[in-house]
């Protein structure tokens, strides 16, 4: 009996500290980084983390105003993806949690989980914690109450943090950054691609209605293309050469994809914008050499 309790005991202990472990990995250049849900505290005590942390919650301070608002906070989840290897997620979680806790409000009310950066599973979390989500950039708070999302702030506050916090407990939030991003991620969540290209048109005046720089759409693409999204990729860079047809990196993003969905003379039409405007870019001439001489090929 007593050698059963033991053994019950040891499981319960281990269980507990394996719950209480991050996952970790090494990144391309060798650093370590968090992926998956995670307990605040590793940002504040691991030696990989605790420097840029520490940093960034001190550019935070209360601006003196009356914060009366926060009383309507307190029955809000916030859940926050990040990745640790991202520049505005180092800037602005610290701070956004140091707001929090000035406010008096509990951290038991935050979430967090890392996502990874790698090309295999680009801002995706190790267990796919961001499905259905609509992340595309980090760090996202996502604000919830009784499990319904009512606002969102995306890689950074539109105004400052404190009062982009004020306008969603009032009520009255900014819309969030990326707007065109955020468009085509609600659209291909909600129709399916045969019914978007029919009304190709109307959701093309809606994007570039919304869009702001050529990166907004290109970091969009990349991210449908490195999670098994290709032809949502695909549209999405389609749609960003039309906006910004004179922009090398655009149209060599294009290019590439069209390479991965084998349709190489569309290709080699791109590739050739691409290198016409950067007659330097030693890839795209590769890539458009090695093009033509398969479909040479091919031909033969």
């Amino acid at each position: 009996m007593k050698r059963h309790f033991l053994i019950a005991l040891i499981l319960l202990i281990s269980n507990k500290i394996l719950a209480q472990t991050p996952l970790t990995y090494l990144n391309s250049q060798g650093e370590k980084h968090l992926a998956g849900e995670f307990d605040l505290n590793i940002l504040r005590t691991d030696t990989a983390f605790q420097s840029w942390y520490a940093e960034s919650e001190k550019l935070f301070q209360l601006s003196g105003k009356n914060t009366d608002w926060k009383k309507n906070l307190e029955d809000t989840e916030v859940e926050i993806f990040i990745g640790t290897w991202c520049g505005d997620s180092k800037r602005w979680v610290p701070q956004f949690v140091k707001l929090w806790n000035e406010l008096g409000l509990s951290e038991d009310q935050l979430k967090f989980t890392a996502l990874y950066d790698g090309e295999e599973q680009y801002k995706q979390g190790p267990n796919g914690e961001e499905k259905g989500m609509l992340i595309h950039r980090v760090p996202t708070f996502i604000f919830k109450e009784n499990d319904q999302e009512y606002s969102r702030i995306v890689e950074f506050p539109v105004n400052d943090l404190e009062t982009d916090l004020a306008q969603i407990a009032l009520g009255y939030a900014s819309e969030p950054n990326y707007r065109a991003a955020t468009y085509l991620l609600e659209l291909f969540d909600s129709e399916p691609l045969d019914s978007i290209y029919r009304n190709v048109q109307s959701h093309f005046n809606q994007v570039y209605q919304r869009v702001g720089k050529e990166k907004e759409l290109n970091t969009l693409g990349y991210l449908f293309e490195t999670s098994d999204r290709l032809p949502q990729a695909l549209l999405t860079y389609e749609i960003n050469s039309v906006i910004f047809p004179y922009s090398p990196r655009v149209l060599n993003s294009y290019a590439e994809a069209l390479t991965k969905n084998n349709q190489k003379d569309r290709a080699i039409e791109v590739f050739k914008r691409v290198v016409a405007l950067e007659p330097t870019l030693e890839s795209a001439i590769a890539k458009l050499k090695e093009l033509e001489e398969e479909v040479k090929e091919n031909e033969n």
